[in-house]
C-alpha cells in the first residue's frame, strides 16, 4: 500500500484501483484513486470499478477519435488541395474540420493526465501482465502509459499545414 488507501502500487509501477465499496461515496473515492495514479505517472493502471473504467475508457476513446479525425481530414485537405488546386470548395471544409478537431483536442485533452494513457485491449498483452491474476473484477479496464509527443506533433503539423495551404489558395483565388 502507498498511503492512498486501497490502491496498490507494485514494484513494476502498476496501480490497481480495487472495487471495494466502503460507503456511499465509493465512486468519488475511486475517482480520487484514479487521479492519484494518473498524477504519479504509473506505467499501468488497472481500474476494477466498472463505472469508472467505462467512463475513463470512453474519455480516452473520444480523444483518440478527435486526434484521428484531425489527422484524416487534414491529410484529406492536403491531398484535395494538391490534386485539385483550382477547387477550394472541397479543401476548405476539410481544413476547417481538421483545425476544429485539433483545437478541441488541444483545449480539452492537452492538460488532462489521461492523454498519456491508452486502453489496452490486446488479449495477448493483457495475458502477460502478472497482476491480472490477482484481480477481483471480471473485466477490469487496463490503461497503459504511452508517449504522446509524436501524436501531438503529427496532428498539429497536419492541421497547420492544411490551414496554411488553404489560406494560400484562398488568397491566390481572391487576387
Amino acid at each position: 500500500m502507498d498511503g492512498g488507501g486501497d490502491r496498490t502500487l507494485h514494484s513494476s509501477n502498476v496501480a490497481v484501483i480495487q472495487e471495494i465499496y466502503d460507503g456511499p461515496n465509493s465512486q468519488e473515492y475511486f475517482a480520487m484513486e484514479l487521479e492519484k495514479a494518473l498524477d504519479s505517472c504509473c506505467t499501468i493502471i488497472v481500474i476494477e470499478p466498472p463505472q469508472l473504467g467505462d467512463e475513463t475508457a470512453r474519455w480516452i476513446t473520444v480523444g483518440n477519435c478527435l486526434h484521428k479525425m484531425a489527422v484524416i481530414t487534414g491529410v484529406s485537405s492536403l491531398l484535395t488541395g494538391f490534386l485539385w488546386p483550382q477547387h477550394i470548395i472541397g479543401q476548405a471544409p476539410l481544413t476547417v474540420f481538421s483545425v476544429l478537431c485539433t483545437g478541441l483536442y488541444t483545449a480539452s485533452w492537452q492538460f488532462d493526465h489521461c492523454v498519456k494513457y491508452q486502453v489496452e485491449r490486446d488479449a495477448r498483452k493483457l495475458a502477460r501482465l502478472p497482476i491480472l491474476s490477482a484481480l477481483t473484477a471480471a473485466s477490469p479496464v487496463v490503461l497503459v502509459r504511452k508517449d504522446d509527443t509524436r501524436r501531438k506533433i503529427l496532428h498539429c503539423t497536419v492541421s497547420i499545414t492544411a490551414a496554411v495551404l488553404c489560406i494560400y489558395r484562398l488568397y491566390s483565388t481572391a487576387k
